[in-house]
């Protein structure tokens, strides 16, 4: 697999492969999860000829390295998705924690980046409801998958809506994530497992940050 140039070829890609392990899929919601993860599913949406919104899912990250998650957080409907990596939790709050430990550099995370969740659900959707899911195929879909923690979230939080299918894509997914990400939506597809990776990053030439304006742009360029 060549390193993809930008997110909307990655999108491209995915696209491909999509329609090649699942012809004549119907009945198909694709909700990105922002920012990164937009661009990808607008070509994909594109694709399929399906609509597109985002599922707002924020990482909690480790004390110290932001980028390494132990928990993430999803918001849809209205509800508050939480979950966690047990393993980093622990190894991140023993380490890292004040006085109280675990409870501290947890909670810390997870107030200020419920801040930031609330904030771009408002900026990104304003008023507009959520595209029904129930009985539909949904398509999640990120830039890239690293620890999985931020997948898992949204599926938790898709899931809440009762779509008939869930399907995790993304254009690459990296070696500690997959069996985690399975365990946790219906099918997982991707045309890339590379067998090591230090960051999702290294699958981009241009792996600039999307911005809300993109975002914003592109849910837009949906609408009827």
């Amino acid at each position: 697999m060549n390193i993809y140039r930008d997110r909307r070829e990655a999108g491209r890609v995915l696209a491909e492969t999509v329609v090649e392990r699942f012809p004549g899929l119907a009945h198909v919601v694709v909700l990105a999860l922002p920012r990164g993860g937009v661009p990808v599913a607008a070509e994909l949406a594109r694709a399929l000829d399906a609509p597109f919104d985002v599922l707002v899912v924020r990482k909690l990250g480790v004390p110290g390295s932001p980028e390494v998650a132990m928990g993430a957080i999803a918001s849809v409907g209205g509800e508050l998705a939480v979950v966690a990596n047990d393993e980093l939790r622990e190894r991140a709050t023993s380490g890292f924690g004040r006085r109280s430990g675990e409870t501290d550099a947890w909670a810390d995370a997870l107030a200020h980046e419920r801040v930031e969740l609330d904030r771009r659900v408002a900026a990104y959707r304003g008023d507009r409801p959520p595209l029904r899911l129930a009985g539909r195929t949904v398509l999640l879909v990120d830039d890239g998958i690293a620890t999985g923690a931020t997948m898992r979230a949204a599926a938790a939080a898709a899931r809440q809506l009762e779509p008939s299918r869930l399907i995790a894509a993304s254009p690459v997914v990296l070696p500690g994530a997959r069996a985690a990400v399975q365990a946790s939506v219906d099918e997982l597809i991707s045309p890339w497992y590379p067998s090591a990776f230090l960051g999702v990053g290294q699958a981009y030439v241009d792996f600039t940050q999307t911005t809300d304006a993109e975002v914003r742009e592109l849910l837009a360029a949906d609408q009827p």
